[in-house]
């Protein structure tokens, strides 16, 4: 583990850039805005380098990772694609999408990385940032969110800071990202498959694919995930949190959606709305950190009021669920 003083923050530009790949040739951690939310970057080659990201997120070593790369001709060196992945990777990369797929022959991924499975989750993220240093790396990078294993995930570098400060090497600050929630994760092992909500909707896939995407069979107690942010508590605040709440106790911190109040919102201690307007799109890019900054309110109890359902609402929904599973 690395002294406090070891964790570097640095402004994203070029020199950042090379910075980070020079500390990902060494071993290290860096953390780096994609478009969705910040990640924790380590060569995805080394494992070594994955056993110190595990270490320094406290994640379970059953959770696989997903490696980013710069292209699809990279994600080629890594996965077999069919058709299905094909058009998919053609049509929302780079962008918000993950893909399980099976692992190439001598993909060069650490065993640790892809938690002993004979498939692989990759992406190529569209963040100029995360781009810059990728290309700069040459090689892949596993990037779970940056931020304790199981806690809010983070959409800033003080976000970061907050979690692991001390713990990693670098922080390429590159401003809030613009989704907030992660990657949608399709699993393309035979007929497609919904892993995991998040920043592509499904509606954008199935339109791409010219039918319904399956939902995948109910795990096994004894089975680990075969993608990240699969795990049933996940995203979690300290605080409790009641969802779907039409009215607020006196005392709890609301998290409201749209223009209505939910009853009693004058009686909260403290209120954030995730889109006073309803707008999906901006209650998802505000979804975290505004979790973050009710859960550092201090009350018991976080209400939060119903979410739709439609486009990124899934993803939200999915987030908000898992982090009151607790």
């Amino acid at each position: 583990m690395t002294a406090l003083s070891a964790t570097r923050m640095a402004k994203a530009d070029a020199a950042a850039a090379a910075d980070a790949a020079r500390v990902l040739a060494a071993g290290g951690l860096v953390a780096f805005p994609t478009e969705t939310v910040y990640g924790l970057g380590a060569d995805a080659t080394s494992g070594p380098a994955v056993a110190r990201l595990y270490d320094a997120k406290g994640r379970p070593a059953f959770n696989p990772l997903i490696a980013h790369v710069a292209d699809i001709a990279d994600a080629e060196r890594l996965a077999r694609f069919d058709a299905d992945a094909a058009r998919l990777a053609k049509d929302f990369w780079p962008g918000p999408l993950t893909l399980v797929l099976p692992k190439a022959a001598g993909c060069p991924v650490a065993e640790l990385a892809m938690a002993g499975l004979d498939t692989i989750a990759v992406r190529v993220p569209a963040h100029e940032v995360a781009r810059d240093i990728l290309a700069a790396f040459g090689k892949p990078v596993v990037a779970p969110s940056a931020n304790r294993s199981g806690h809010v995930s983070p959409t800033c570098a003080e976000h970061v800071a907050a979690d692991l400060a001390g713990r990693i090497d670098l922080i390429v600050d590159g401003g809030a990202t613009p989704v907030g929630v992660e990657s949608t994760i399709v699993a393309c092992l035979g007929e497609p498959v919904l892993l995991r909500p998040g920043g592509l909707p499904r509606a954008a896939i199935e339109r791409s694919l010219g039918r319904s995407l399956a939902d995948p069979a109910p795990a096994r107690d004894t089975a680990g995930p075969i993608a990240p942010g699969m795990l049933a508590t996940h995203y979690a605040p300290r605080t409790r949190l009641r969802l779907n709440a039409l009215r607020v106790a006196a005392g709890e911190a609301l998290l409201a959606f749209g223009p209505l109040p939910a009853e009693g919102a004058e009686r909260a201690a403290c209120v954030l709305n995730l889109s006073a307007r309803g707008d999906l799109v901006e209650a998802a890019a505000n979804l975290f950190a505004h979790l973050r900054a009710l859960d550092a309110a201090g009350t018991a109890t976080i209400a939060v009021m119903p979410i739709p359902g439609d486009g990124l609402g899934e993803a939200i929904n999915d987030r908000l669920e898992r982090a009151a599973a607790r």
